[in-house]
């Protein structure tokens, strides 16, 4: 198990620049979807898309952060 955090968390800083782009994904997802509302549909299916990669995308750096933590805890004992 030691070996699988210490994989994930390797590097805390590239897991939260990951985490980030994620969230900014999200918003960007988010933004497609109210311009479909006031607009055409369509939008929203694009949101929609990106709002997937998005939430896959700061899950993975998220892992990487909470790894790296777990870790830190693991190996203070």
């Amino acid at each position: 198990m030691n070996n699988l955090l210490a994989k994930l968390g390797q590097d805390p800083q590239r897991s939260l620049t990951i985490f980030l782009r994620g969230l900014g994904l999200f918003a960007l997802g988010i933004l497609f979807i109210a311009l479909g509302y006031f607009y055409h549909h369509l939008w929203q299916i694009v949101g929609m898309v990106i709002l997937t990669f998005a939430c896959i995308t700061a899950a993975w750096g998220y892992l990487g952060i909470f790894a790296n933590r777990l870790l830190v805890i693991l190996n203070k004992r």
